[in-house]
């Protein structure tokens, strides 16, 4: 009977670790982009906008690929970059943000007149 009832736990234990691994996964799916708040928010804007000397943060995210923090900044030529900064809020990369995501929603009629001509 011992082993029957060990048998019984370990399974409630794989049962119980599926499950919340379950949840967790499923809460991670579809929804990974973590917005910024409070001191990291602030210090990881202030770096993007040094970096790229100037702009509109239009997104800031708990990074990906390497980078703790993800910063999407919309410059005064109406292009996006985003800007990947490490936990103590340095560069480590940048990139052109041409995904048509939501930050090219805020000016579309302007965007779209420039990407024309480009």
């Amino acid at each position: 009977m011992s082993r029957r009832l060990m048998l019984v736990l370990a399974a409630a234990v794989v049962v119980a670790v599926a499950v919340t691994g379950g949840i967790a996964i499923a809460g991670g799916v579809g929804g990974d982009d973590q917005p910024l708040t409070g001191a990291p928010l602030q210090k990881a804007n202030a770096a993007a906008l040094a970096h790229t000397g100037g702009g509109t943060v239009t997104e800031s995210e708990v990074g990906d690929d390497g980078a703790a923090y993800d910063v999407e900044v919309r410059l005064a030529n109406g292009k996006t970059v985003d800007v990947q900064l490490d936990s103590q809020y340095q560069v480590i990369g940048q990139e052109a943000n041409d995904d048509g995501g939501a930050a090219d929603d805020d000016g579309a009629s302007g965007d779209g007149a420039e990407n024309e001509s480009d």
